[in-house]
This record gives structure tokens, sequence and C-alpha cells, in this order.
């Protein structure tokens, strides 16, 4: 059953910067964590937004479709794996033939996936898409680790004149048990990230995120440092899904 009601990004407590994604005219947007984790409710955020303040063609191919779309600004038409399309892959070939502005791809699965989606990316489309990646690093490593090694130059320069930006997610349970806080790391592919996508350094990536405040960029520590802070998640939670635990206990040490 798919709903029609999106919610809004104080309800769903989104990081500003995904406003920001929503006006961009192409590139590659990445929505990344385990499976649920809120990755498909961000991705419809992002699709209502656009379709509240453009005027763009919007294709989408899910698997299921679990928000339905009326158009508003934007036309929007929505496509269902194995009820409308057979495979990601053959769809996003066929959606390219139809001339989108925007290109929605449920979930990037395999190798002609991937490699179709960074086609449309390069070529002046905004291809949003999932991967069930937990964090931006792994992201990266995955996308090269699909490919052959024959072809990883390549697909390197593609994702890294492609790449927009990767929100990563996690749904944490809140410290007063009603319900789940999001932690969210934020990528932006700012000059120096492309680079080290290009140079495959993707290590460094991270202490980009990390300095990165005023590309709208955090890390997944520092997000849950602030849920913490606000009393949104416990000490323990916060511990137990960073990536390093002593920044947090730094963070925490430094406040009192």
């Amino acid at each position: 059953m798919s709903e029609s009601h999106v919610r809004s990004s104080n309800e769903l407590k989104l990081p500003e910067s995904i406003d920001d994604l929503a006006r961009l005219a192409d590139g590659l947007v990445l929505i990344t964590g385990p499976t649920g984790m809120g990755k498909t409710t961000t991705l419809n955020y992002i699709v209502n937004l656009i379709n509240e303040t453009r005027r763009t063609k919007i294709i989408t191919i899910e698997d299921p479709v679990e928000f339905e779309h009326a158009n508003n600004k934007s036309i929007i038409i929505q496509q269902e794996l194995l009820g409308d399309v057979k495979s990601y892959q053959s769809a996003l070939r066929h959606v390219l033939r139809q001339d989108p502005d925007v290109i929605v791809v449920g979930e990037m699965r395999d190798l002609e996936t991937m490699e179709t989606a960074l086609v449309a990316a390069e070529t002046g489309h905004m291809v949003i898409a999932t991967l069930h990646t937990p964090d931006s690093i792994q992201t990266v490593q995955r996308i090269y680790s699909v490919f052959p090694a024959e072809q990883q130059n390549s697909i390197t320069v593609q994702l890294a004149n492609s790449l927009q930006a990767i929100i990563a997610q996690k749904l944490l349970p809140r410290a007063a048990g009603n319900g789940l806080a999001l932690a969210t790391e934020v990528c932006i592919a700012t000059p120096a990230v492309r680079n080290h996508v290009r140079e495959r350094q993707v290590h460094l990536i991270y202490s980009e995120m990390q300095t990165g405040k005023k590309f709208k960029m955090q890390t997944m520590d520092q997000s849950l440092f602030e849920l913490y802070q606000r009393g949104e998640i416990t000490y323990d939670v916060a511990l137990s899904n960073a990536r390093d635990p002593n920044h947090i206990r730094r963070q925490v040490e430094k406040g009192q």
C-alpha cells in the first residue's frame, strides 16, 4: 500500500543541506544506509520538494512504489519493478529515451544499473538513488569494487565528475523510548572530495567531512554527538553507533 503524504523536513528532522540538493540540475545524489533506515522516505522528500518548486520531468523506478506523487509543478511518472518494468537496468535505459530531467532509482543493485546511472548523471540529468552502504567512504568503495579492473579508471573519473552528495542515515532509539531519531552523515562533493574520489584516496574524504561545516557537511559521529547533546539519544547509543567512540567521549568530557 503506497502513501501520498510526504512529511516535512522538520517532521523528518533532515539536515538543511537536503533542501539544497533539490535545487541541483544534474549529477548524482546517493542516499545510503542499511535496510529500514528511512532512505526511501528521504528520497521521496527530495522528489516532493522538486515537484513543489521546479518545472521538471521526473521519472522514478522503484521496488515497490511507497509514495504516490501527484503532479504539481513537475510531471512525475512512477514505475514499479516487475509491475511496470522488468529490471532496474532495462528500465533505466528506456527512461533515458524519454528525456527526463530527474531520474530516481530506488536502488543501485548491480554493475549495469550503476553504469547507466553514472552516464545519465554525467550527461545533464539529476539522478537520485539509494545504496545499502553504511557511510560515504564505503559507498564510493562499493561503486569502485563492482566494476572489473579494466573499467575502474573510467568509472572513477565518471563518479568524480558526476557525484553531488552522499547522505548516509541511521535510525536510532530515542532516549525517551518514543520512536526513533535520525542520525545523518552528509558528504558534499566539493572540489577536494571529487579529487579524493578521482585519486581513489577515499579515506581522505572523512577529514573533508570533519572540517566541512561551511559546506553543510557532517560526519555520523558529529551527528550522533549533537543528538546526544539534545537529549534525543543516550550516551550508550551514541557510543555504540560511532565510527570513533573516543571522539564522542572527548566531546562529552570537553563539555563537562
